[in-house]
């Protein structure tokens, strides 16, 4: 029977590997491997701490980029240790997201405001945020 995930594919446009690299890897801190050699100019995997799960990033098609595509509320939750933690990431997320560059976030919840998600007593601690290529992310302790 399943016992957890392996990883979770996310879609970005042709040609955006650095930008992910930059938010994915530099700005979550989640740890670059090796991709089969064949499609090295074309995925990206981060290993999640050392949990055997992992994040791929692969290219997507115009479809998957509409404006519709990019509201969607489809995502992964990603789960930090502690409150400090997922204070700490949000904020250097929001730094991302102000700041610009390659890979910044489109949008993020702002530190220490109400969070983009739905409410209720039954939702941990969170925050969401969207990367360049416009893919909801939630973290939550």
């Amino acid at each position: 029977m399943i016992t957890g995930l392996h990883h979770v594919n996310i879609l970005v446009p042709p040609g955006t590997l650095p930008a992910a690299n930059a938010f994915y890897g530099t700005t979550l801190g989640l740890n670059p491997r090796p991709v089969p050699q064949l499609q090295a100019n074309s995925l990206a995997w981060f290993d999640i701490a050392s949990s055997s799960q992992q994040l791929h990033v692969a290219f997507g098609r115009d479809a998957d980029f509409t404006e519709e595509a990019r509201a969607s509320r489809r995502h992964p939750c990603f789960r930090l240790g502690s409150q400090e933690l997922l204070e700490t990431l949000q904020k250097r997320i929001w730094e991302h997201f102000e700041r610009g560059g390659e890979g910044a976030p489109s949008e993020c919840d702002r530190p220490g405001g109400e969070n983009s998600g739905d409410k209720g007593v039954e939702y941990p601690t969170r925050f969401f945020a969207r990367d360049f290529a416009g893919n909801r992310l939630e973290f939550s302790v």
